[in-house]
């Protein structure tokens, strides 16, 4: 027994990742190589790169099966587009202001919470995200999955979830056929992980390519095949009156929660920019133009399933991919398995990038002495194979549902963020000491956690509790908490946001600027030890100038 702590003190410090010689026991806690500011070298993201990682981004089945669900809601096809384009622009807003904080500063995610929820505070927001993201790397592990097996029933038309023997349970929300499927894909997706975030934009550039053409020829295949663009146009919305109005306002919510992630996480890719500008028109206009133009073809596709075969429209456009196969003979099945190898490629950029990255950089910053961003990744898929995701695709409504409560929880979170660096900090950051644990930084607030930030990010919360508890069916709630649900970011947000102004202008908080002073541009190379700083809490007692001044020196 004497032994064996000698033995785990060993493997441990063997998984020690590389950090900064000289820093404390608490630093170790809050930095390494992956979460310091980016240096200049691997600023390598120009507003290209931007532009193609976004529409390589929308070209997911993900963003097809959102836009369709809106037809199975009851819209039209144009009712459905105008929910998207309004959506997706909205989304678009978010993610440039959260962005901007990565391109100006160069930090991450993790980091930049810590100037608004605490240097220990911000563990629980990092912690949902990294979870929320292991989740979504399961469910669009399995869609991708789905593409796999398209692609091999391609091939051999004996691959058939209803002939190969099925071991799982009736009610599981999957067989045999497609977990086999979803675990090659998940396979074949890790050696994707395995190359730093600086250099994956390559990927993003061959999927910018190909798959749009593979989604044009599926858009073009299922017009001719329902006669014409006519017959779908023709459709009318199945509700009206204020069903269809609360039906387009869904739609809306749908398109924003989709994006619930990627706009707080942004700064995970923006920290890379060349210049801030480099992440904002790029991304402001890519997105809506992007995701429109990918949801105008999920769109028409599931509306022509209708017209193909008659009954409810078909919500995932691998559904109708399959039912192609059935039809055909060789000529369709290979043009089955271009469009779904195509499909493939799309669901594993987006799951590197909205996922894989995102939750290698949060688990970083939980654990930084052990992991980085590529251990992240591959814990990050782990969770993802193991958490069953297949139960989320059941149908339409459920996989809505999810996306709204989704949105509730990092809608709050965002507002926190946003409302502190643009409304109470006026885009000052003192980067260093955002890695600073004694009690004299002025972001340690209250044993390192920010009590007005959780104050918050509960309310926001809060606000959406009872339409949530509604919407997953758990009790009849009062119509005025539904309608409120279906504003769910929205609530979340300005809630969260307005309640953290609030309380920063009533009780006040250290490191603000009372006019707009961004000094990220002065950041090279920041030295994160202490020096011959003195570590006790004499010096407590720093204003916002020789901060500014101390930034230029030794950043």
């Amino acid at each position: 027994m004497s032994g064996k702590p000698g033995v785990f003190r060993r493997l441990a410090d063997k998984a020690v990742v590389e950090s900064e010689p000289g820093l404390t026991t608490a630093q170790l806690m809050l930095t390494n190589h992956d979460l310091k500011p980016v240096e200049p070298e691997r600023r390598q993201w120009g507003p290209w790169n931007f532009v193609g990682f976004w529409i390589a981004d929308s070209f997911n089945i993900n963003t097809w099966m959102i836009s369709s669900s809106m037809i199975v809601g009851g819209l039209s096809w144009w009712q459905s587009w105008l929910c998207v384009w309004i959506g997706y622009a909205i989304s678009g807003c978010f993610i440039c202001l959260t962005g901007r904080i990565g391109a100006t500063y160069h930090i991450g995610f993790p980091v930049a919470s810590r100037a608004s929820f605490g240097i220990w505070g911000s563990l629980w927001p990092v912690f949902n995200r990294a979870a929320m993201a292991c989740v979504w790397y399961g469910v669009q592990s399995y869609i991708g999955g789905h593409c796999v097996y398209l692609m091999i029933r391609s091939i051999w038309k004996s691959w058939d979830r209803e002939t190969i023997p099925n071991t799982f349970a009736e009610g599981s929300g999957t067989t045999t056929a497609d977990y086999a499927s979803f675990f090659i894909f998940w396979f074949c997706s890790l050696p994707a992980i395995w190359f730093p975030v600086h250099q994956i934009r390559h990927l993003f550039t061959v999927k910018a390519y190909f798959v749009p053409c593979a989604g044009i020829a599926f858009l073009i295949w299922s017009v001719v095949r329902a006669g014409g663009i006519g017959p779908i146009m023709r459709q009318p919305a199945t509700k009206e009156g204020s069903e269809l109005a609360w039906e387009f306002v869904k739609g809306i919510m749908s398109s924003i929660a989709n994006f619930a992630t990627l706009i707080v996480n942004d700064p995970d890719f923006s920290r890379f920019a060349g210049k801030p500008r480099d992440a904002l028109w790029s991304q402001l206009f890519t997105i809506p133009i992007g995701f429109g133009m990918t949801s105008f073809i999920g769109i028409i596709v599931s509306s022509s399933s209708t017209v193909i075969y008659g009954g409810e429209p078909i919500w995932d456009p691998l559904d109708l991919l399959e039912r192609f196969i059935n039809d055909g003979g060789s000529a369709q099945r290979f043009g089955v398995f271009v469009i779904a190898a195509a499909f493939s490629l799309a669901q594993l950029g987006t799951n590197i990038a909205a996922n894989s990255v995102s939750a290698g950089t949060d688990m970083t910053a939980l654990l930084p002495r052990w992991l980085n961003i590529r251990r992240g990744g591959y814990i990050c898929a782990a969770v993802g194979l193991a958490m069953c995701p297949y139960n989320l695709l059941t149908s339409s409504n459920m996989f809505t549902t999810y996306l709204s409560a989704y949105s509730v929880f990092l809608s709050s979170i965002a507002g926190v963020m946003i409302a502190d660096y643009y409304l109470v900090r006026r885009g000052f950051l003192e980067v260093k000491e955002l890695y600073d644990a004694r009690r004299s930084g002025p972001y340690y607030f209250t044993a390192g956690w920010h009590w007005r930030a959780y104050a918050a990010y509960i309310a926001g919360i809060l606000i959406n509790v009872v339409g949530f508890v509604g919407a997953v069916g758990a009790t009849t709630v009062p119509i005025g908490a539904t309608y409120l649900y279906n504003l769910n970011f929205f609530c979340g947000f300005g809630v969260s946001a307005g309640v953290y102004w609030g309380l920063c202008r009533v009780f006040p908080i250290p490191a603000t600027s009372d006019k707009w002073m961004e000094v990220g541009d002065e950041i090279v190379d920041l030295r994160l030890a202490y020096d011959d700083r003195s570590g006790s809490q004499d010096d407590e007692e720093v204003d916002a100038a020789s901060t500014v001044k101390d930034v230029g020196k030794t950043v």
